[in-house]
């Protein structure tokens, strides 16, 4: 590839696709026939399937072991070499072609050349949609991989990631992110000492109709990558885990069911970084990410994971790609209730802490299990308290009965700060992100900082009433986010229909720039 022009990377990157598909939802529907099919493979087949697999994951274990038995921590920061390479290396492969053979992957189709360790010290995969992924290790000749430390207790998994000398990273060390980065620098910068590594940079599974957002570990080092796509052609989707779908047991029974399932891994060109992508692992990762998406013919997207929450980029803001407050309206209006009858009494500018038994009382509901799920929706304080002004935000927004004028202006009201000069009462921080994070599903530091940017333009450290509603009604961008969350299209009063976030008036579309009229479409 072309060096690229400053501060672009390379110029024949395409751009964003401009409509993306919510890539964390994966629905699979089965015809009458498929059912009986699955039915009826799902109870020979994968069962016979199944256990063979497991025995050979078992078998795995010596020839992980015998690698590294004996060597000390210092031996294992260099890569293994001799015997234990040849005789273990050649076992584990093999077994892991069978293993995954039995499961019904039957074929393993490899288009284009896998670079040399000196070539690509680094290979991205896309897109990770499966637990199978792995797979794709077989051709590459079983690279090393970046792993969660706490993988390491699991039986057999822990041997593997021993045997093949992974990184590690602990998400309960906040210096292990930094150790990672240093190791995967001296490893793709030790000059073919290091076998190569390989990373999923999506960090996650998608349903593989889009590609998520590129994290920027494989790109810190700033060396040549190779990138590595991924697909699975059967007719029949079994594959794919995503954030929303069949579950892991499902996945595997289905996929345990199918007669033959096929594998296409594809080596794309060795993407070499100009100056500037070497300089910003940023750029580097969403210009890959891009070559890669259009190598796919799906889009590029912002979507990512923060936490647990799969949210996307709009302007400056992160938010939810399908709000929790969408979810509270349906746990609601499934227990019989209606939010607009329900009497709020909550205190502008004053935060009153109830209890999840207040909190019963209030909605008047009676089922436990519906309370639970819908007191969980708030965020507690440490005596498992919530701030009833949320409930009160949160009820008006579901309600369907006041305009946004009228909604954005509660919304001031409740958590407006009386202010120690002067009468008026202004909209600080703490309160900006309880109200982003209820009614988009912003992450409370992302709205802090779209806070502090909107305060830049005035001397307080806080918004005023016309200030808030001119961000929140009347900005190109954030004017629209509001009014698509607050009003999703074909919503009225007591109906239960919400957007779905791959709709043109969803906020994937939003975050692109494409808003249009939205097509009839039910739940």
């Amino acid at each position: 590839m072309s060096q690229g022009s400053p501060g672009t990377g390379h110029p024949s990157i395409p751009p964003r696709t401009p409509a993306s598909p919510n890539p964390f939802v994966h629905e699979l529907h089965l015809s009458r026939l498929q059912r009986v099919k699955f039915c009826l493979l799902g109870a020979l087949l994968a069962p016979i399937r199944v256990l063979l697999a497991f025995i050979v994951l078992f078998l795995l274990w010596p020839f992980a072991w015998l690698q590294v038995a004996g060597l000390s921590e210092e031996q294992l920061q260099e890569p293994i070499t001799g015997w234990r390479k040849t005789v273990c290396h050649n076992g584990v492969l093999g077994l892991s072609r069978l293993l995954f053979f039995l499961l019904g992957f039957l074929r393993i189709r490899v288009r284009g050349q896998r670079a040399s360790r000196l070539q690509a010290p680094v290979l991205v995969a896309a897109p990770h949609s499966t637990f199978f992924d792995p797979i794709v290790l077989l051709p590459c000749d079983l690279p090393k991989v970046v792993s969660r430390a706490e993988n390491l207790s699991v039986p057999v998994i822990g041997a593997l990631l021993r045997f093949n000398q992974a990184i590690l990273v602990s998400r309960h060390d906040p210096a292990s992110r930094r150790r990672v980065v240093e190791e995967v620098r001296r490893r793709a910068t030790s000059g073919g000492k290091w076998p190569q590594v390989l990373f999923f940079p999506e960090g996650t599974c998608s349903n593989k109709k889009a590609l998520l957002k590129f994290k920027p570990g494989a790109f810190i080092a700033g060396v040549p990558v190779q990138p590595v796509l991924i697909r699975y052609p059967n007719s029949l989707d079994t594959t794919s885990w995503a954030w929303r779908g069949p579950g892991v047991l499902q996945v595997l029974w289905l996929t345990a069911s199918q007669p033959c399932s096929i594998v296409d891994v594809e080596f794309l060109p060795v993407y070499h970084p100009s100056p500037e992508e070497s300089r910003d692992p940023t750029l580097y990762a969403n210009n890959v990410q891009r070559v890669m998406a259009q190598a796919l013919g799906i889009p590029a997207t912002e979507c990512e994971f923060v936490g647990s929450l799969p949210v996307i980029v709009v302007g400056r803001l992160k938010v939810a790609l399908e709000p929790q407050l969408w979810e509270l309206g349906k746990v609601l209006r499934k227990a019989g209730l209606s939010p607009g009858y329900v009497d709020a009494g909550a205190e502008p500018g004053r935060s009153r802490m109830i209890s999840q038994e207040e909190f019963a009382r209030q909605l008047q509901l009676s089922d436990p299990q519906t309370v639970a799920g819908a007191f969980g929706y708030f965020q507690q304080d440490t005596k498992g308290l919530v701030d009833f002004r949320d409930v009160a935000l949160a009820l008006a927004a579901l309600d369907g009965g006041r305009s946004l004028e009228e909604l954005t202006r509660l919304a001031f009201e409740l958590f407006a700060e009386e202010q120690a000069e002067g009468p008026n009462r202004l909209l600080c921080k703490d309160g900006f992100g309880t109200i982003l994070h209820l009614l988009l599903g912003s992450p409370r530091p992302a709205a802090a900082a779209l806070h502090a940017e909107l305060c830049q333009a005035g001397p307080s450290r806080g918004l005023s009433l016309c200030q808030f509603q001119n961000f929140s009604l009347h900005d190109p961008l954030y004017g629209k986010l509001f009014s698509t969350y607050l009003r999703p299209p074909h919503t009225s009063r007591g109906t239960s229909q919400t957007p779905k976030a791959s709709s043109p008036g969803s906020p994937t579309a939003l975050a692109n720039g494409t808003v249009q009229a939205p097509k009839q479409k039910g739940d």
